[in-house]
This record gives structure tokens, sequence and C-alpha cells, in this order.
């Protein structure tokens, strides 16, 4: 039960607004530079920042740059970037063979920063959607997103980036069974410290469209994700996924998107208590970002009220592309 407030005037609640030292006191959630993960897109090539045209102020970054990018981050106080490769359709094959080269961008990235800058936090992203020709996650027989034979790549997916040195995997794919299969290749294979970020709960969300532009899979990708990824009306299944996933090895929970969703995340860390995150996607960032250049809001309190609201839903990290922006302002830079 609610404890019982005095009645006007005993009680004025504005007493707790009157300046800011008292706001800054009574404060129930903090944002902070520990909060952040930053996704950075790594392409070939050498010397290379490619801006994103969706997504002002992102760009598909050479290796070198990447590494540019981490030490970046580093300075700022970010504890983890998440690389995602971009690759275009002549790089695409039906096989996905080059999702577990270990000389593809990801991995020669995840090398180049643990080399340079071992003391930011490297993940990954484990779907097949960048590598394969048709766009999906998954391998495609006749015209199904086939589940055990996309398993078994995304294992060797996930060994060749723990193997270049990745601290954390994040499977976004959303196969069944494939956390399990993940972490017993990892143990099996002498990996017992690398982590498994699940995206647990990823919606078949309208918001990933820029995204799709950066990581060039919108011209690839014939149909949708809907029979893999969830329902956008279905709430008690995201914690059934969730729920699963803990289960069969991960260490952490994503929810993805974020905002859209801050009631599953506020669910996920009610019900299980678990490390819990939330991806603010590219149609997110693009909203704001869009917004702000037009005058329409203030995009830097706009920003940082945003990622707030993550934190008041419970969420213990946030993916997201204003991380080095808002990691300036934290810091008062």
């Amino acid at each position: 039960m609610r404890p019982t407030q005095s009645p006007f005037p005993a009680t004025r609640l504005r007493r707790t607004r009157a300046t800011p030292a008292i706001r800054n006191l009574v404060r129930q959630n903090t944002l902070s530079v520990d909060d952040f993960i930053w996704p950075v897109f790594v392409r070939s090539g050498e010397g290379i920042e490619e801006p994103i045209s969706s997504m002002p102020g992102v760009f598909r970054r050479s290796v070198d740059k990447v590494v540019e990018a981490a030490r970046e981050a580093a300075d700022l106080g970010i504890p983890a970037i998440c690389l995602f490769p971009y690759t275009g359709l002549e790089e695409r094959t039906e096989d996905c063979a080059g999702a577990w080269d270990p000389n593809n961008h990801a991995n020669r990235a995840i090398r180049a920063i643990k080399a340079a800058v071992p003391e930011i936090a490297v993940m990954t992203d484990v779907a097949l959607d960048t590598y394969n020709i048709n766009g999906h996650d998954g391998f495609v027989e006749d015209g199904e997103i086939v589940n055990d034979r996309t398993v078994e790549a995304l294992v060797k997916m996930t060994l060749a980036q723990a193997d270049a040195g990745a601290d954390i995997i994040g499977p976004s794919d959303m196969m069944d069974g494939r956390i399990g299969a993940m972490r017993a290749a990892l143990e099996g294979a002498g990996h017992q410290r690398v982590m498994i970020l699940s995206y647990a709960a990823k919606y078949a969300s309208a918001f990933y469209g820029p995204f799709r532009d950066a990581v060039g899979a919108s011209g690839a990708l014939t149909g949708d994700k809907k029979t893999y990824q969830m329902d956008p009306g279905n709430a008690d299944e995201a914690m059934r996924l969730i729920e699963r996933d803990l289960a069969e090895g991960a260490d952490m929970i994503m929810v993805k998107p974020g905002l859209p969703y801050l009631d599953i995340c506020r669910r996920a860390r009610d019900t299980f208590g678990a490390p819990t995150f939330a991806y603010q996607v590219s149609g997110e960032f693009a909203m704001i970002k869009a917004a702000g250049q037009n005058g329409w809001i203030d995009e830097e309190r706009v920003m940082l009220e945003s990622l707030m609201a993550f934190k008041r839903a419970g969420c213990d990290g946030i993916l997201t592309y204003f991380a080095p922006a808002a990691a300036r302002l934290l810091q008062g830079a």
C-alpha cells in the first residue's frame, strides 16, 4: 500500500522541485555515460567516413576509422561499442559464408579495436541479413526462412567473432534455440568469458528503415520479417522469449525498438531482474534529428529526455547513436 500523504497545505509537492540543488537531491533516476553502447557501422576500404543520408551525423567507417571511433568512445567514457557491417549487393551470397569469414569487415574491426583500445568492450551483431542476398536474418528455402540450418550458421558466426576478440555477442536474428546453441559452442571452444546480450524481444517494426539503409539491406530484402520477428501487438510473448533466452544462457537481454516498447522494458526488468537493455533504433534517432534540424524541437533536450525514459522504464543500458553527443552533454563538454 502506498503511504497516505498529508493534505494540502501540509504537503506541498512543489517544495521538492523548487531549486536545482533540491531537484538533484530527490531525482529518482539518473542518466550516465556508463549507460551507453554506441552502434557503429563498418565497411571495406581505408580512410573512409561515408555519411548515411537517413541518419544525419552517422557514418559507415572503414576499419581504421572505426578504431578512431573506438578511441573517441573510450575518451568519452562510453564503455562499449557495437559493430554492424555494411555489405554491398556484390558481397552478398545465398550461402552467407561471409558471415563467419575471419577476415570480414566486422572481425577485422574487432581485432583492430582490441589491439588499439583494449579497455573498451566490443559487441557484435549475429544475424545473416548483411551477408544474405535475400536480406533476411536466416537462410531462405522455397520462400521460407528456415530455423535450424540458420542456427548452425549463426553458431559459426558467433565463434568467428569470439575468436576475433569480441566481448559481447548480440544475436539479433530471432531464430528459436539459437542462444542455447551459441552458449554451448562458446563453452566448448573455451570462450567462457564471452557474454551474450540477446535481442530477446525484437519486434517486426517499421522503425528500422534507416538502419537497413546503413547496412545495405534495403535493396536486398525480399518480403518481410514477420515470421521470425515479434508481432507489435504482443507483450506476454516477449516475456516467454526473454525467459527462454535467459534459461538457455543469455547474460543480458534487449528490447528492440526502444521508446515504442517501454512497457516491455518495464515488465522485463520487474519480472526477471536480469540486466535489461533497449535499442534506441535508427528510426527513433532519425525522427529526433530531423525535427531538431527543422527547428521543431530542442534536439539536445529531447535527446536526453528520450534516453532518460529508458532508465525510468528500468533499463540498465541503451544502445543509441546519440552516445557521443549525449556523453559530451552529460560531462559538460
